[in-house]
């Protein structure tokens, strides 16, 4: 995964910092953090920790719309965070690094160093929308079976492993996949029983494969 500061060194990734007017937060646990990264042009960059993007469904329940750590990047111009719908919340200690659109591309400084970083951040873009548009492939199907399939292969494929690590708690996976737990775990059982996958904790071992 590309990091934002990827090839460049401290003293001059400070001095992009500068540049940008960029503040560094560092938030406790469970934290709702949405006032600070309201703002539609904020850029915010995980430098250590996790958040979750959710957003709340017309009966009151929240689902989990994504989850983000350690070098991965939001806010308005990916999410539509300033709808009332929406929070951000801390999964763990977080620290992150807080600029302005507008703060970057009016930068006028632009050299060899402010190419880097332009890069850098188009590359997490883009496999941050590719991870959205993937997302949206896996909650598009019509059943829970095969939102899970899509999801197993999918996993499958990027990491050429039968192995599959559900990345959070199964409540949080069910939220991702935009399903009711019990429905995900009564399916998840039916396929364990039909012998299409093995369950062991939060590995899935595909056994179609």
């Amino acid at each position: 995964m590309t990091k934002i500061f990827e090839n460049i060194d401290a003293k001059n990734k400070y001095k992009l910092l500068r540049s940008f007017r960029a503040d560094t937060y560092n938030f406790k646990k469970n934290t709702s953090i949405i006032n600070t990264v309201i703002d539609p042009n904020t850029i915010c960059f995980i430098i250590k920790g996790s958040v979750k993007i959710i957003r709340n469904n017309e009966n009151g329940n929240a689902n989990i719309f994504d989850k983000l750590d350690d070098n991965e990047l939001f806010g308005s111009t990916l999410y539509n965070l300033n709808d009332i719908d929406y929070d951000v919340i801390t999964l763990e200690d977080t620290e992150l690094i807080i600029t302005n659109y507008n703060d970057i591309v009016k930068y006028q400084g632009k050299n060899k160093l402010y190419t880097v970083f332009i890069k850098n951040l188009f590359m997490i873009y883009n496999d941050k929308i590719k991870s959205l548009n993937e997302r949206i492939n896996i909650i598009s199907k019509k059943t829970i079976r095969n939102k899970l399939l899509e999801f197993f292969n999918l996993h499958f494929k990027k990491n050429n492993s039968r192995n599959i690590y559900i990345p959070f708690s199964y409540q949080s996976f069910a939220d991702y996949l935009c399903i009711d737990r019990t429905a995900m775990s009564r399916e998840l059982k039916n396929l364990k029983d039909e012998g299409f996958i093995k369950i062991t904790g939060k590995r899935i071992t595909l056994l179609y494969k």
